[in-house]
């Protein structure tokens, strides 16, 4: 009885985690999105687009602390802990994942990153594709460095679990329906680049099929 009320209490978790993943998810890529952000537009006026950007990020920043919070208030059960040296390489995996992450965002432009270039240009439009540096190996360096930081950690609990496949299974969504707002803005230019670079995994090019 005590395992079984046990097992019930982990499911109501991991849906708990999910549904709340998913609503960040589905919001996060709502205000993303290039058709709200033309009703946006539409609605308030392009003096207001210069502080989208800055608003999203700080948005998207807050309303994910609910979901740290939950993984770490919910009952929980550790699934593996990394012994010595190996969560020690880990870590040193972990670090290279943020230094790439940092070296990403500084190769992107960290101002216009952040939304802070936009509070003083305005009419800002997309810019010149990158695609040297670490956008040479991935499309989404980014991304895969977050996924790098994320499945590096030691010491995994059930929690951390579900919400990091979450968290993966929205960077590859999201991934694909950024990809399809970058060849509206590039075109063939991008396309090319499509063609010829892998999207997050480095060496791993799948061809699309027309």
């Amino acid at each position: 009885m005590i395992k079984q009320g046990l097992h019930n209490i982990h499911l109501m978790n991991i849906f708990l985690l999910l549904v709340v993943v998913a609503s960040w998810g589905f919001v996060h890529s709502l205000l993303a999105s290039l058709v709200f952000k033309d009703f946006i537009c539409k609605t308030l006026g392009d003096g207001f687009m210069r502080v989208y950007r800055l608003g999203y990020n700080i948005f998207s920043v807050i309303s994910f602390l609910p979901i740290l919070w939950l993984m770490w208030l919910l009952p929980d059960q550790t699934i593996y802990i990394v012994p010595a040296p190996w969560k020690y390489l880990m870590l040193v995996g972990q670090g290279i994942g943020a230094l790439l992450l940092l070296y990403g965002v500084l190769q992107t432009g960290p101002l216009s990153f952040m939304g802070l270039r936009q509070l003083v240009v305005p009419d800002l439009k997309p810019g010149t594709l990158v695609t040297g540096g670490l956008y040479r190996f991935v499309r989404h360096p980014l991304y895969s460095a977050g996924l790098l930081f994320l499945w590096l950690t030691a010491t995994m609990t059930l929690n951390q679990l579900v919400v990091y496949v979450s968290a993966t299974i929205y960077i590859f969504i999201g991934a694909y329906f950024e990809e399809r707002k970058l060849l509206r803005e590039y075109g063939e230019e991008y396309a090319k680049y499509q063609a010829s670079t892998p999207m997050i995994i480095p060496g791993l090019l799948l061809k699309r099929h027309k």
